[in-house]
């Protein structure tokens, strides 16, 4: 192998190894071989002939994409001494996808040397890591005051009259073929003393199927606060359902209405 590389986009310049790609960002690989056999001794007989198998995984060892495979067959000539064989695949990051060092693996043989070889190369990711759940979980459960995400407000403390703003993490969800997943979610508010107040047990729904699994669906929920609400501490309970594995879960988050 005389180079492996990564491109932002088609023909695009090499980058570092350095260089940090984002979920849903799509990968160009190139290869270039250089030490091959060729076949033939006059010039109309001369050629090379490789074939190539190549996949990306992730952190875990996780495929991103079905493995892809190829071959270079070509007739050279004496004036093609600088010429190199290369092909070009892509592939694209898992929107969800979490951070760490992916991995891509090249394995390619000369069929005319009956040489092969392995080549691999790191390349780095920056997602969101939300840790799995064994069981359907809420993870990063956070109140806040618009909806745009952040950290959590702490003390929660709203007042009559405001939006609710709420974002989670949904973890721990069953697959089914094609990596085929179905989660619903509503949310409920609680008095302090447990008496339900509210409830809209399906707010929203997701479902999809993919190569990748994808590892978890955000969540987010809102809540109009009336005017004349009673001020005092109440919960928010958001409300999960897993249709595939037929499964329920439940998040709490205390919050307080002041003047």
């Amino acid at each position: 192998m005389e180079r492996i590389a990564v491109h932002q986009f088609e023909d695009g310049p090499i980058l570092p190894q350095s260089h940090v790609f984002l979920p849903g960002e799509r990968v160009y690989l190139s290869c270039r071989f250089a030490g091959y056999a060729i076949a033939g001794t006059a010039d109309e007989q001369k050629s090379v002939k490789l074939s190539w198998q190549v996949e990306a995984a992730d952190g875990s060892g996780v495929p991103l994409a079905p493995r892809a495979a190829g071959r270079l067959e070509q007739q050279i000539f004496t004036q093609d001494k600088d010429w190199r064989p290369k092909f070009v695949w892509e592939f694209v990051i898992p929107p969800f996808a979490p951070g760490g060092t992916y991995t891509v693996t090249v394995h390619a043989k000369d069929e005319v040397g009956g040489t092969e070889l392995t080549s691999r190369l790191d390349i780095g990711v920056r997602g969101r890591d939300v840790e799995p759940g064994k069981e359907l979980v809420a993870r990063n459960l956070r109140l806040l005051p618009t909806d745009q995400d952040g950290t959590g407000l702490n003390p929660a403390v709203y007042h009559p009259g405001q939006v609710l703003w709420a974002r989670f993490e949904i973890t721990g969800f069953q697959y089914a073929a094609k990596n085929h997943y179905s989660v619903e979610y509503g949310l409920a508010i609680e008095k302090e003393d447990g008496q339900q107040v509210f409830a809209q047990p399906t707010a929203a729904e997701d479902s999809s199927e993919s190569f990748y699994p994808q590892r978890y669906v955000p969540g987010a929920v809102s809540l109009n606060l009336d005017p004349n609400v009673p001020l005092g501490t109440y919960t928010l309970v958001i409300l999960m359902n897993d249709k595939t594995a037929a499964k329920t879960a439940e998040a709490r988050a205390k919050f307080r209405i002041e003047p």
